[in-house]
């Protein structure tokens, strides 16, 4: 499929600088979740471009650097773990969507946001489900956001060394809940997250 088809009909539309936006790091029991928001030049040509998901870290960190030197505009934003546990982490995702989108210089007038939910968001836009393997935008938005978020809990790896946050990023593997269970909860783990494994304890 050819990743340009949505925004070329966004182009046709009359919209010019036409952003895509993913997050990172809904699932994870700790750290932040990550948005970030990208206009890509027209037809850019990106090798690897893809879902992050599909794409080795070693790949994600080359299209890391791509993106962010050739993107017209791009913006990566964080809503921590406090604020996740406030507000959960659908309105969470869509605060740091928001958040990424009203930070691009240049601003974009038109945003393809990836899954099926949009509450809060300002700009004109439409939901693009599974996005990130059918927008180029949505696409780079998923690295940037990826890359970020675990550059981030590798730096948290290093300040909770007994968690090993490099290893999972977080997320709700045997090994993070064999930690949990030797350590308890570090300051940056959400704790409407822990339910279930409270419930264990």
């Amino acid at each position: 499929m050819n990743l340009w088809e949505i925004e070329m009909s966004c182009w046709e539309k009359g919209y010019h600088l036409v952003c895509g936006v993913d997050e990172a790091g809904a699932g994870p029991l700790a750290g932040p979740v990550y948005a970030a928001a990208v206009v890509l030049p027209p037809h850019l040509e990106l090798k690897w471009l893809n879902d992050s998901k599909q794409v080795t870290p070693k790949r994600r960190e080359i299209l890391f650097h791509e993106i962010q030197s050739r993107a017209i505009a791009w913006a990566v934003t964080a809503v921590d773990e406090t604020v996740i546990d406030e507000v959960n982490i659908l309105n969470a995702r869509l605060m740091a969507m928001e958040r990424a989108i009203c930070q691009l210089e240049p601003a974009a007038d038109y945003a393809l946001i990836d899954g099926n939910r949009d509450k809060g968001i300002t700009l004109p836009h439409e939901t693009v489900i599974k996005g990130d393997s059918k927008s180029a935008s949505i696409a780079a938005a998923s690295i940037l956001a990826k890359v970020s978020r675990d550059h981030y809990m590798e730096e948290m790896a290093e300040q909770y060394p007994q968690y090993q946050f490099d290893k999972h990023k977080g997320y709700p593997t045997k090994l993070h809940y064999e930690l949990l269970d030797r350590f308890g909860p570090s300051p940056i783990h959400r704790k409407s997250f822990l339910k279930k494994w409270e419930e264990r304890q």
